[in-house]
């Protein structure tokens, strides 16, 4: 068979609403479970910590803690057997392969959550407008610090303000 063929055949098997995610990313995936002639959906939430490449063969891992206890599960992109993929967090972090949250435990095992940007006006610039027209050259608010504490942890909170 020519590759032409080939990916003919596998275009047809891919499907056209597949939700944007990314590593790091906490989803909630609704699965179609089959018992025995029943179907039900089965929704198993946790955090993206791997993404493969592969027209229809691509997959994503996804991990939770249940009863502490991690658990693991590996779902085909393109497979029609889930119903739709909630992003419920969208996950900053650096790395592609997050393999090094299996051996954190507790709050450490937490991914830091990315700020969303809001497009259009913001609240602070309606206000910040009349002062600036009344000629007072206040100084502008300072920008919002991020979530994380680096090295120091208290000490560097307690020293921060």
């Amino acid at each position: 068979m020519r590759p032409s063929a080939l990916d003919y055949i596998e275009s047809k098997q891919l499907r056209k609403d597949v939700t944007e995610f990314r590593t790091g990313d906490t989803v909630r995936v609704h699965w179609k479970v089959r018992e025995g002639e029943k179907e039900r959906v089965q929704p198993f939430e946790g955090v993206v910590i791997r993404k493969t490449k592969g027209n229809n063969r691509a997959t994503f891992t996804v991990r939770k803690m249940s009863y502490g206890v991690g658990v693991e599960r590996i779902f085909p992109l393109h497979s029609p057997r889930y119903e739709r993929i909630d992003v419920l967090t969208r996950g900053d972090v650096r790395h592609n392969r997050l393999f090094y949250l299996r051996g954190l435990r507790g709050k450490a095992s937490r991914v830091d959550t990315q700020e969303e940007l809001v497009e259009g006006p913001t609240a602070a610039a309606p206000a910040a407008a009349p002062a600036a027209e009344a000629g007072s050259e206040a100084p502008a608010p300072a920008p919002a610090a991020k979530g994380k504490k680096g090295k120091g942890g208290k000490a560097a909170a307690a020293q921060q303000g």
